[in-house]
């Protein structure tokens, strides 16, 4: 059983700053990637940001040079560091983890609320 535990969501204003937590645990084989989706209301979830476990790095083209994906390997943790806050930023951020050797698996968070007020 593999949970992950998101953490750091919240109201901030246009401009500021969040960072966003997700800790994987429990039986957690090969790791392909971890990352952060969104979905906004009305709107289809998207990719924010992926870290894949050679250390490549994947960005929406609209957080680019404002958000921050790292992973601490030690604890199967991967965050988010996000800047210069939008409102269009606002959403339900979501964890994922994918693993698998001949096949991908995806295992997704709860979701942490994001509000960017303007």
């Amino acid at each position: 059983q593999v949970q992950l535990a998101e953490s750091g969501g919240g109201l901030v204003q246009a401009g500021g700053s969040l960072r966003l937590s997700c800790a994987a645990s429990g039986s957690i084989f090969s790791i392909n990637a971890m990352g952060w989706y969104r979905q906004a209301p009305g709107k289809q979830r998207e990719l924010v940001a992926r870290l894949t476990s050679n250390g490549s790095t994947n960005y929406a083209d609209s957080v680019k040079g404002r958000f921050t994906i790292s992973r601490d390997n030690a604890k199967n943790t991967v965050y988010l560091q996000m800047n210069a806050l939008k409102p269009e930023d606002t959403a339900v951020y979501v964890c994922n983890l994918r693993v698998g050797r001949l096949a991908d698996y995806d295992y997704w968070g709860q979701g942490a609320q994001v509000t960017v007020s303007s």
